[in-house]
């Protein structure tokens, strides 16, 4: 397989990689941990950071005890308030 691309997983045939495409860029800030985080993410799993974040944001139900995670949302905005909805 000298000069190929290894097989992505999920293809049909080799040497076709199927892209998902990113129309929408934002620019996102991070805290230094959630940045390290991303970043061993990124390591294990070999996706760039925005993939990383379409992955967990839209399995976020299927991942993510929904109790959990409005308690982490609740502790965040009792430690730094929400932003106002202007």
């Amino acid at each position: 397989m000298r000069g190929q691309r290894p097989r992505a997983r999920g293809d049909r045939k080799a040497g076709t990689v199927k892209r998902l495409p990113l129309p929408v860029r934002r620019s996102v800030s991070l805290t230094e941990a959630a940045y390290d985080r991303l970043r061993g993410l990124n390591a294990e799993h070999g996706l760039g950071n925005n993939y990383l974040l379409v992955v967990l944001l839209e399995n976020l139900d299927h991942i993510a005890d929904p109790d959990k995670l409005a308690t982490a949302f609740e502790d965040f905005i009792a430690e730094y308030g929400a932003p106002s909805k202007d």
